[in-house]
């Protein structure tokens, strides 16, 4: 099985780029499994975001997420990566995801 490649949908290569050193390489490392159709190490659905999309948890000396999808063929798509700074994740954070998902849906239809 070859390796899916990886869509970054709005800032979000961006905004893993901005994460310290340790954090891009941990996320880096969980995005490298899911490409390869397995697992991260520590995930959880987020389905409040849209259908199928899961959030990485990395941690380092700070909490940071990214959210993507990879129940599609042709690609992983990473909507959002961001620190996190309280326990629970910010409504603003989880709106940025669910309007990137759409975007998504919208980009998907348009190349039927």
């Amino acid at each position: 099985m070859t390796d899916k490649p990886i869509n970054w949908i709005g800032t979000s290569l961006e905004d893993i780029s901005d994460f310290p050193e340790s954090a891009r390489r941990k996320a880096g490392f969980q995005l490298r499994l899911v490409q390869g159709g397995e697992k991260p190490t520590d995930f959880k659905s987020m389905s409040v975001v849209g259908a199928g999309v899961k959030e990485v948890r990395i941690r380092t000396e700070d909490a940071y997420r990214v959210f993507y999808v990879a129940k599609f063929a042709e690609a992983v798509y990473v909507l959002h990566a961001f620190q996190k700074k309280t326990q629970k994740t910010s409504k603003l954070d989880i709106e940025i995801g669910q309007r990137r998902y759409q975007q998504l849906l919208q980009y998907r239809k348009s190349r039927e």
